[in-house]
């Protein structure tokens, strides 16, 4: 490198990036610096293997390598630095970065100028690949535990006491994150129209909030069903201390082998990202053969706009955080919905409250920081730190969106027992 520093060689490649003067702060291992001194938020390249990880993988998957291994590191508003990924190329993918031609070159030769060339770094441990079928029951089960079998006392830091991993609903702009998950439990259980001695069906049901919140306010019975062994444990044991044994029963069950319908009512909230497409048309025929005529199935499940591209299998997601995962756009959601036999009744986008529940569960993880990584490990709490912030900026951004699409099966003679406007609808009993 001679008298030059890592600053002064990788100055190109950075304006090629960001423009020239652009808002990046960086921060080189040699304690170089580019960008304003007081940046919001600093990009650490805290090892040349951080510029061999990006030659091997040019794009967001060597990034994201680079961030989870500690190659590289942000300091500051993680969300400030996201955002200027608007400049750094197209955004159909979660934080993707294109280097194109020019800039992989520039860095090959920033790399060779620093000495980094050589063979790939190997991936982070926190990296998988599934083998097997996808979406058989044991390569989902193997995904599943990749995501959710980490540490129950890793998500209570993350999720809050409410245990809920799904989108909330801030039905008022003061609510906090515990009122806004108890305002979207009440609101899947008025569209579902439950009434005292009902039998629900919850299809993924977490650490059974949503369940324990159905029993409580609105006297219904619970069946909920979980391929996660940590979660399914955790949920009786918070069933049984809710004093609603009596009324909740958690199975650790696919829900290919939920047999004991009918049901009044199923909900399915943050599941049926893991289904995938070719199993579309299996999952709500199997659901809708659980129903009772009259029946109403909510699905909650997070859409991609038709625009964008499924996840690449090479996507930091799909690699790090939702191994099989599969987001489909909510038309075709509502067309294998009645394909089914069931009817569309009620679409409702929650996008701009998702983008908001995520920055509470950053803000818990970046605020337990220390504790986090004492239960999963460092390379872990990095996944899930981008992975959040990266979510909360596209559902901003419509890159990603959630939809609530109710549907109900009709008797013989097309019934179906909803009321007649969205109104009455929404206005269904209080919760006690």
């Amino acid at each position: 490198m001679g008298e030059r520093s890592m600053a002064e060689l990788a100055r190109p490649l950075v304006d090629a990036l960001t423009g020239p003067g652009g808002p990046l702060g960086v921060r080189f291992w040699d304690g170089s610096r580019l960008g304003p001194e007081d940046a919001p938020a600093r990009l650490v390249i805290s090892s040349p293997r951080a510029l061999r990880r990006l030659l091997w993988a040019p794009g967001e998957l060597g990034a994201a390598r680079a961030y989870v291994s500690g190659d590289a590191d942000v300091e500051g508003d993680i969300f400030e630095l996201l955002a200027l990924r608007q400049r750094m190329g197209p955004a159909e993918q979660k934080l993707r970065i294109d280097l194109g031609p020019s800039s992989w070159l520039r860095l090959a030769r920033l790399a060779w100028s620093a000495g980094a060339l050589g063979p790939p770094p190997p991936p982070p441990p926190e990296e998988v690949r599934l083998r097997g079928r996808k979406h058989s029951k044991g390569r989902d089960a193997r995904a599943i535990s990749h995501h959710y079998d980490v540490s129950n006392e890793f998500f209570r830091l993350v999720l809050g006491e409410s245990m809920t991993y799904s989108c909330a609903y801030f039905e008022s702009p003061d609510y906090s994150l515990e009122q806004a998950q108890e305002a979207k439990h009440d609101l899947v259980c008025r569209k579902l129209g439950l009434e005292p001695g009902m039998r629900l069906l919850d299809v993924g049901c977490g650490w059974a909030s949503m369940a324990m919140h159905a029993a409580r306010h609105y006297g219904v019975r619970v069946v909920g069903v979980t391929i996660s062994r940590q979660q399914a444990e955790l949920a009786r044991a918070r069933v049984e201390e809710a004093g609603l044994a009596d009324s909740v029963e958690v199975r650790l069950q696919d829900y290919r082998d939920v047999d004991d319908g009918p049901y009044d009512a199923i909900s399915s909230i943050g599941m049926f990202e893991h289904v995938g497409l070719s199993r579309l048309g299996l999952y709500f025929r199997t659901v809708a053969c659980l129903l009772r005529p009259g029946g109403r199935l909510l699905n909650h499940g997070i859409s991609r706009p038709a625009a964008i591209p499924p996840i690449s299998p090479k996507s930091f997601v799909s690699r790090y955080v939702f191994p099989d995962g599969e987001l489909h756009e909510v038309g075709s959601v509502v067309s294998a919905i009645q394909a089914a036999g069931l009817e569309a009744r009620d679409v409702e986008s929650l996008r701009e409250h998702y983008s908001r529940t995520l920055r509470f569960w950053v803000a818990n993880l970046e605020s337990n920081w220390e504790r986090a990584v004492k239960l999963v490990g460092e390379g872990r709490a990095r996944v899930w730190r981008l992975y959040m912030a990266a979510s909360a900026m596209n559902f901003a951004a419509n890159r990603t969106s959630v939809h609530q699409v109710l549907a109900v099966r009709t008797d013989g003679s097309g019934r179906s027992g909803m009321p007649a406007t969205r109104e009455e609808l929404l206005a269904a009993r209080q919760p006690a």
